[in-house]
């Protein structure tokens, strides 16, 4: 993983690429990049960068809340949902019937239905995946006192807007996502590495402080994580979404057909 270090004048960003490390779980189902893997001859390696942990029991107890308090739970992921119905379980805790449940979306809402029983009149999502709706789910809804289980990542606008419009709630850190140990990897090279988040970007530098790019090509979905490898000094070859490329592996074959000739 830490790249070779050849002089300035042999560094070559065109170069065939033979093998490419994807920062993510291996697929469970249908791996999607398999077709490019045979259309174009390149290994296609899956690696989980960044692992997510609950927190330690003692820790959360710190917090000294009683979760039966709370008369609503926001949830923005399945993740969340997961945690948080683990964590009950650990403190042998049953949430009341009638707790509410705001959503991120309706995929998180009904994600659910493996926890509670599924009711409309309790559980409420944003029907657009827009942060611009869930606010308005929790004006509709300040009257409760909101419980919002998230991870030590969070990104702060959700607790910010319930600050500032004075809304009774309390943010609690149930789950943390940390890097990976790829320290196995040190002595392997690979001619592309794709990264989904800043904190897979994070991940590397972690486990390789002396991280050289040098020939390896790099590929990054999304703003967030381009700017992150960009104020690294990192060169980034391969960017989603674009208008001639909405996934990260149509960007990739896009880049496969310039160099794999």
């Amino acid at each position: 993983m830490m790249s070779n270090t050849p002089n300035e004048a042999t560094v070559n960003r065109d170069k065939e690429v033979k093998t490419i490390l994807i920062s993510q779980p291996q697929p469970t189902k249908r791996n999607p990049y398999e077709d490019l893997a045979d259309k174009y001859g390149v290994t296609i390696d899956f690696r989980k960068f960044i692992q997510v942990e609950p927190v330690n029991i003692k820790d959360f107890r710190r917090y000294r809340i009683d979760l039966t308090d709370f008369t609503a739970v926001i949830f923005m992921s399945k993740g969340a949902i997961e945690h948080f119905f683990a964590l009950c379980k650990e403190l042998r805790v049953t949430m009341p019937a009638d707790t509410k449940y705001v959503c991120a979306s309706e995929a998180v809402a009904l994600y659910l239905q493996k926890f509670i029983e599924f009711r409309k009149r309790k559980v409420f999502f944003d029907k657009k995946d827009g942060r611009t709706d869930i606010y308005a789910l929790f004006k509709k809804h300040k009257a409760e006192k909101f419980l919002y289980p998230c991870a030590n990542n969070r990104k702060q606008d959700i607790p910010n807007y319930l600050k500032e419009n004075d809304f009774d709630f309390f943010e609690a850190v149930i789950y943390n996502t940390v890097s990976s140990d790829l320290s196995d990897l040190e002595n392997i090279f690979y001619d592309m590495i794709v990264f989904y988040t800043p904190l897979g970007v994070q991940s590397l530098y972690d486990n390789f402080p002396e991280f050289k790019q040098n020939n390896t090509r790099l590929a990054a979905y999304g703003n967030a994580t381009i700017k992150a490898m960009e104020d690294r000094g990192l060169t980034v070859d391969v960017k989603a979404p674009t208008k001639e490329a909405p996934s990260v592996k149509s960007a990739i074959e896009n880049y496969l057909k310039k160099v794999n000739q």
